[in-house]
């Protein structure tokens, strides 16, 4: 099966509604482009420096979506083009992407990553933090960032039934956290569900999926 097969194949299997990230980390241009080619534009790498590299050879109508982990002090780099940022998981990492959106004249969209995972590795914030900073009067002050929604990775395990309590968790939360009214909060995206969980994480209402080992095969990390 080749990048581009394999990319028609997920395609067909998904909703309308439900948005496709190609997790191209670690992967050459090569590889990108192949799927570039076959009707692919948003693309999800979670180191920066690879996601500037990237972005400066490839076309320039691709969104590019920062779904890793992401530190305060790497954010310049990526502030003139993301798309979208998956993985906010504090205040402080908020105000330094409305900060260095605000020199490059943009608004950034973010996702609030939550912690759903029982997996002390996993990154994210609770409920109640990711509903305080919403309210407080500090959010309302950040003009250049955008909340759609919010994002969760479910813990690493082959248990489906804990993987489904995890995603029921997450959309709770969304639909919970939807009902407060702020003007840069404007929540519509569910961002769960990676190629092992995908149909699972649709099911319980997920609208956005990272796939990328069935898209590019599986990585080498050496």
């Amino acid at each position: 099966m080749h990048i581009q097969e394999n990319l028609q194949y997920i395609k067909s299997t998904l909703p309308d509604h439900v948005t496709l990230v190609a997790v191209s980390k670690t992967k050459p241009v090569s590889d990108l482009m192949e799927a570039y080619n076959a009707g692919q534009r948003i693309f999800g790498e979670n180191k920066i420096q690879e996601m500037v590299d990237k972005h400066e050879t490839m076309p320039k109508d691709i969104e590019w979506h920062m779904i890793g982990h992401v530190q305060s002090n790497k954010v310049k780099y990526m502030a003139s083009f993301v798309s979208l940022i998956h993985g906010v998981d504090n205040f402080k990492l908020l105000e330094e992407i409305n900060k260095q959106a605000k020199k490059h004249n943009r608004i950034i969209n973010c996702l609030l990553q939550i912690k759903i995972a029982s997996e002390d590795s996993k990154f994210g914030m609770t409920s109640n933090e990711a509903s305080e900073i919403i309210q407080s009067e500090a959010f309302s002050k950040l003009k250049n960032i955008k909340i759609v929604g919010v994002m969760g990775m479910a813990t690493f395990t082959e248990d489906k039934d804990q993987i489904k309590k995890e995603f029921t968790l997450l959309k709770t939360i969304f639909d919970d956290l939807k009902l407060i009214k702020s003007c840069n909060f404007k929540p519509e995206t569910i961002s769960m569900g990676m190629s092992g969980d995908y149909q699972l994480a649709i099911d319980c209402g997920s609208t956005m999926v990272r796939v990328g080992s069935s898209i590019f095969g599986e990585r080498n990390y050496n």
